[in-house]
């Protein structure tokens, strides 16, 4: 089920004044940067500021897809930009769809008995779950993410390990 409310906290260095306001840079989330406890006349519970040695506690980032949305608009309308309201709405409709993904083929995997997910159950629980086009266009997507992925790592164990039969030789 998608959840549309702001729940999950958008990493941003600087928050955003109106509601309507667009997200700026893709600057990375200030992991010890520090909210500011609410006011006297806020209505939100306060909590305790301090630890008992006098610092104040420092609030984690919750994990976000907010960064790489960004990036990907970017990539094809520069001169577009997203509300942090839009945002939310993404990141819990990405959010979504993993967990649906993932709960499928671990159930093809179960099924199967098997104790691994492989992209063969991510590509079966993609074209179960997703309709017609959109799920030839996430299979394939898929592929050429796995095919880059592996090349890469392939090039990368070549260049570390230019003679894998030859080690300890001389």
């Amino acid at each position: 089920m998608l959840k549309f409310g702001l729940s999950a906290r958008i990493c941003s260095s600087r928050k955003s004044k109106e509601p309507g306001e667009s997200l700026s840079s893709s600057e990375p989330c200030d992991l010890n940067q520090v909210i500011p406890a609410p006011k006297k006349g806020s209505k939100k519970a306060v909590t305790k500021a301090q630890k008992k040695d006098g610092k104040k506690r420092k609030r984690s980032c919750k994990e976000s897809y907010s960064v790489y949305v960004y990036k990907v608009l970017k990539q094809v309308h520069l001169d577009t930009g997203i509300s942090s309201k839009a945002m939310g709405i993404t990141n819990s409709f990405v959010n979504d769809i993993f967990e649906r993904i993932a709960g499928e083929a671990s159930r093809l995997a179960r099924y199967n008995k098997h104790l691994t997910i492989t992209s063969r159950e991510i590509q079966t629980a993609e074209r179960l779950l997703l309709p017609g086009e959109l799920a030839k266009h996430t299979v394939s997507e898929g592929t050429k993410a796995v095919t880059k992925y592996t090349s890469s790592k392939t090039l990368q164990q070549s260049v570390c390990h230019p003679c894998p039969g030859r080690r300890g030789t001389g």
